[in-house]
């Protein structure tokens, strides 16, 4: 109510007095209770402004600095060792032919629902921006097959490094997080059954091998086995797919929990369930599948037949390659991710490794499989694009290798600097400079104190504690001379050589370290 308005109604209330009371007190009444209203939301307004203006002498705020649940920072000892896990990893997919892309890091939202099962509620949404429903992307195999069908690519070589990200419950200390890198590497194409599927597993073998991590076993399954297994045993096709998902928790969970969540919540019999188990209990090699060829029920199922010749096949491969006595048949093996179609695996390591004061297990550090219609489901005229491809597990890596770390079983050098210039006198900053813009124009990783005057022991204790394998020493005499000395960190020992000579030499000398000097211990 405005103050014009007031102010008439206060004229026309004193009218009112003079020609009856009763309505007149009244009506004064409600006038009055009008513009204490008014000023009731005025000092509303105002007390609103003020707490938006924060008084200067006002304590700050208090909240708790950290990270996100599920996420992490990492300090340069740690990025070091992640980086030269992830150059391993590159080098072996390089070897085998990977080409790189990449893809953004959220993608429609239509484009990841629907691909992976009971693990969709696991995906991060994102808010409508403009007009587009977008979601963070879950892994690195749906946007590829969206890149394949996107842009009609029918065959392709393709390794991707990046992160992905899932609504998950975290456990930090074993590799588990919601934020994490993914390594894939897939191949596209129509081929010949099981020939690309077996190099995949020579591929994560090259990898676990090369990181010593630890002994491991690379669990093999189908899912066209899966698919027959359930049937004879009375499962419902509908209930095939959760049926899998339960399976797929037999490596966390024991036996009576999974067969209580199939009766439970999957709604499959008891009788069912207890067929399953009778199945999934069994893993062997080439021998099993010949004795499971031959099982009453199997042998009568196309599906279950088409699996364990598929398996029969990818074992022999695996011998070719050498890879036999890494590789296990497990029929407890599911993955539970709606898209895969054909062969199935999983490396997990068969010792526990010591995190802190407990030994613990991480879980699995690779997986894949064959996926045949994913790309399909993004083509217009539904052309499929067969693709088989591996993912390995590198936070789970990581963690294993951090404990190692931190036990002191391995070491790690933060910069790559292989000379440090030095000076043992004052008044040198100019000289070193010099030095320092002759040897980075050579290519040779090189640094030097940012003091002006900086003490020699700090300097020499600067690359020890750092790992810098050469220094070159500048002194008044020595320069007199046209000499510099070329100090070996670890030994000691000093070398006058010719000022003129001095890249040559110092090239002569990185290239002769031994990898202990240059990367620490191996």
């Amino acid at each position: 109510m405005s103050y014009k308005v007031l102010r008439f109604l206060k004229n026309h209330a004193t009218l009112l007095r003079l020609h009856n009371p009763v309505v007149s007190s009244n009506f004064t009444k409600c006038i009055a209770t009008s513009s204490q209203c008014k000023i009731q939301e005025e000092v509303a307004k105002l007390l609103a402004l003020k707490a938006q203006l924060a008084p200067e002498d006002a304590a700050p705020q208090k909240f708790s600095l950290k990270t996100p649940k599920g996420t992490r920072d990492y300090n340069p000892q740690q990025m070091s060792l992640r980086n030269g896990v992830l150059d391993k990893i590159v080098a072996i997919f390089k070897r085998h032919g990977g080409e790189c892309i990449d893809t953004p890091v959220f993608e429609l939202k239509d484009v990841l629902t629907g691909k992976y099962g009971e693990d969709s509620k696991l995906i991060y949404d994102l808010k409508d921006q403009g007009g587009e429903i977008l979601a963070l992307r879950y892994d690195l195999t749906v946007p590829l097959a969206r890149y394949l069908a996107m842009n009609k690519i029918n065959t392709l070589k393709r390794y991707h490094i990046g992160k992905v990200y899932r609504r998950d419950n975290p456990a930090m200390t074993r590799g588990r997080y919601r934020e994490f890198y993914q390594c894939d590497f897939d191949i596209a194409g129509q081929y010949d059954p099981m020939v690309p599927d077996a190099e995949c597993l020579k591929v994560v073998t090259e990898i676990l091998e090369s990181l010593e991590i630890g002994q491991y076993v690379l669990k093999v399954n189908h899912r066209r086995l899966l698919d027959g297994m359930f049937e004879v045993c009375g499962v419902p096709a509908d209930k095939f797919r959760t049926a899998c998902s339960a399976v797929d928790k037999l490596d966390k969970s024991p036996w009576e929990e999974v067969r209580s969540e199939m009766i439970n919540e999957k709604q499959i019999s008891p009788d069912a369930a207890d067929r399953i188990g009778e199945y999934v209990r069994l893993n062997g090699g080439v021998e099993l599948v010949e004795k499971l060829l031959k099982d009453e029920k199997l042998s009568k199922t196309k599906a279950a037949v088409e699996g364990l010749e598929g398996v029969k096949l990818l074992l022999e491969y695996c011998e070719l390659f050498g890879i036999k006595d890494k590789i296990l048949f497990d029929l407890s093996l599911a993955r539970g991710l709606d898209y895969y179609t054909g062969v199935i695996y999983e490396a997990v390591l068969t010792q526990p490794i010591k995190i802190g004061n407990e030994d613990q297990t991480v879980g699995s550090i690779a997986a894949g499989g064959r996926y045949d219609n994913l790309v399909g489901m993004f083509d217009s005229k539904h052309k499929q694009v067969p693709c088989v491809g591996l993912s390995i597990g590198v936070e789970r890596i990581f963690s294993v290798m951090e404990a190692k770390l931190a036990a002191g079983v391995i070491s790690v050098r933060t910069n790559d600097i292989d000379v440090y210039v030095a000076s043992a006198q004052k008044n040198f900053l100019e000289e070193r400079m010099k030095i320092c813009a002759e040897l980075w124009n050579a290519g040779i990783k090189t640094e030097q104190s940012y003091k002006k005057n900086p003490k020699m022991l700090n300097q020499l204790q600067h690359c020890e504690d750092n790992g810098i394998p050469i220094a070159v020493v500048l002194g008044e005499s020595e320069l007199k001379r046209g000499v510099v000395k070329v100090r070996n960190v670890t030994s000691r020992q000093e070398d006058e050589i010719p000022r003129e000579k001095l890249v040559e030499e110092l090239k002569a000398r990185i290239a002769a370290l031994s990898v202990k000097d240059v990367n620490g211990s191996a």
